[in-house]
């Protein structure tokens, strides 16, 4: 309606406006009357023509912009609306349904479980029916003609790969040794990972299980709380924590096989956290309640619950989600297509651009200079890494697994390509580990600080995630080189304070998309400088220090390299 009432508007300005022909029309009567200064008049005739076509011309200039500003308000408008709606009908839970052998429950009695399950998760993450924003901009032509780009990119690195290995060895050289050395002893991966899961799935649900059936009946429930949560934090740290980690070291896992295993320790004990942390409050809520009699058996989440939400591309625990009516095979072999894609895409990134530059990078004086063109010469190969991870992890694989499970709510990740700050491209980047470091860190940490120290607790979110983000590199790597550390809490803390929220205009999208080069061309640049170095230069009985210490500092002064690959 208001884009009608604004086309009717601006139609109404451009006409009330003189004809061109009429204008015209008077240009001629001067021109042709009979008057001595018939050359005068014709001169100032025109003039009056000219200008008044130019004031026509910046009205209906005017009249366009006016048009555009009201829809793109009304746009806005419309669309804030309808995601408070979504929000709201979406707070609007049914009755909790229960468990198949429990007695039936009053009407006073559904409604005290009812709030104790809104207890816990009303406040926190809403879970709405949400496509994902690419599977959105890619109904747009414009939007995946760039898709389209990438993928010609894409044959042009397969094309020179096959052109050079043809000219060097006289033959098409159709071979993926490093594919094949970096997803090495995949069957030991695949038991590591069995082992995980299983054990994720058997101990956190049986503690709590446990600890929920008897907690309302014993006299003794502050000392039950504490032995079964100190049983959890033990699971957590030597089960779910050392172990897979001792065994990924003591094998030497190659790095794509060591990814998969500690990326799946981590999900995994952020899961368990998570199943805990939504679910404790509600038992402890009822035993609080001394005129209660409700069962705390609705409370116990069913194990197929607990089940889909380990599989779930979810990090927040919930009794339900919303769900998808049917599944489309269709799109998910067409997602896990475009993850496959992706790793093929990686591989000749590395072997066109990484490796050549690398490969003799300890034979070289470690000086300014050199560091300088190695991470300018690192930031194509960098940002190219960025969007393959971002689309293959956040996109692709994701929607592969919400679909199969037809879990509805498909926003992973927001625009993090329009910000203008790094307060927001931390928001939007990853939303679905952002929810989690939100809920569960900051404002656990807000709760228990009544709220008095905002920006300790967001000190406390960047100084977790740049110690897990180190901690996975440096055990999939092989060796310890906090870069990736010191770039989350110097340069990462100092541009969200610096580009904040209040920064708005294409600038500081420029600003950050600078930033993110560098920071991605960096981090190339010293982790394959010192991947190499530590096979050129091993030693041979390293002290803890020499350990801590980067060997690419040092390796150039070595002439007799180790090892040639």
């Amino acid at each position: 309606m208001l884009g009608m009432t604004v086309s009717c508007a601006a139609a109404a300005l451009y006409l009330s406006l003189p004809a061109i022909s009429d204008l015209d029309g008077m240009g001629g009567e001067s021109s042709n009357g009979e008057n001595p200064c018939n050359g005068e008049i014709h001169s100032n005739g025109k003039m009056e023509v000219e200008r008044l076509i130019s004031k026509k011309l910046q009205l209906k200039r005017k009249a366009e912009h006016l048009k555009f500003d009201l829809m793109r308000q009304f746009d806005s408008q419309v669309l804030e609306f309808m995601d408070s709606l979504i929000e709201e009908s979406a707070s609007l839970e049914p009755a909790p349904v229960p468990a198949v052998f429990s007695p039936p429950l009053s009407d006073k009695e559904r409604s005290k479980l009812r709030h104790l399950q809104g207890s816990s998760q009303g406040q926190g993450k809403q879970f709405v029916f949400r496509r994902s924003l690419l599977d959105e901009l890619f109904e747009v032509n414009h939007i995946r003609t760039i898709y389209h780009m990438f993928i010609a990119l894409l044959i042009l690195f397969i094309l020179s790969t096959l052109v050079v290995d043809f000219i060097d060895e006289g033959r098409l050289v159709l071979d993926f040794d490093l594919l094949v050395y970096v997803f090495g002893q995949f069957p030991l991966v695949v038991i590591t990972w069995i082992c995980m899961f299983l054990s994720v799935l058997v101990v956190p649900y049986s503690l709590f299980h446990t600890w929920a059936s008897h907690y309302h009946e014993s006299r003794h429930g502050t000392l039950w709380s504490l032995l079964l949560g100190a049983l959890f934090l033990l699971y957590q740290g030597l089960g779910l924590g050392f172990l897979p980690t001792f065994v990924v070291v003591k094998n030497s896992f190659p790095p794509a096989s060591c990814f998969i295993i500690i990326l799946e320790q981590v999900r995994l004990m952020m899961k368990a956290h998570s199943y805990i942390r939504e679910n404790v409050p509600k038992v402890l809520a009822l035993a609080k309640d001394k005129s209660s009699s409700s069962p705390v058996s609705p409370l116990i989440p069913q194990l197929s619950h607990y089940i889909y939400f380990l599989f779930a591309p979810t990090l927040i625990y919930r009794d339900k989600y919303p769900r998808n009516p049917i599944i489309r095979w269709s799109y998910v072999a067409s997602k896990l297509l475009q993850v496959l894609g992706c790793l093929f895409y990686a591989y000749y990134v590395f072997v066109r651009l990484c490796i050549p530059q690398f490969r003799s990078i300890s034979q070289q004086l470690f000086d300014l200079r050199a560091m300088v063109l190695c991470v300018f010469n690192s930031i194509l190969p960098g940002v190219l890494v960025l969007f393959l991870a971002f689309f293959a992890f956040l996109h692709c694989w994701l929607n592969a697994f919400a679909e199969m499970l037809r879990f509805a709510d498909r926003m992973f990740y927001k625009d993090w390509w329009n910000s203008t700050s790094f307060a927001n491209y931390y928001r939007t980047w990853n939303v679905v580990v952002h929810d989690w470091l939100y809920y569960y860190v900051y404002c656990d940490f807000l709760w228990m600080s009544k709220k008095r120290f905002r920006a300790a607790g967001m000190l406390l979110v960047f100084t977790m995630s740049a110690v897990v983000h180190e901690y996975i590199l440096a055990i999939c790597f092989g060796f310890f080189y906090p870069v990736l550390f010191c770039l989350f809490m110097c340069f990462g803390m100092m541009f969200n304070f610096i580009l904040h929220d209040r920064r708005k205009g294409p600038i500081w999208n420029v600003i950050m998309w600078t930033a993110l080069f560098l920071g991605q061309g960096v981090i190339i640049c010293l982790y394959s400088q010192e991947w190499y170095a530590q096979r050129y230069c091993p030693l041979q009985e390293p002290s803890f220090l020499e350990l801590l210490k980067p060997r690419s500092w040092s390796c150039h002064l070595q002439t007799n390299p180790a090892v040639d690959s």
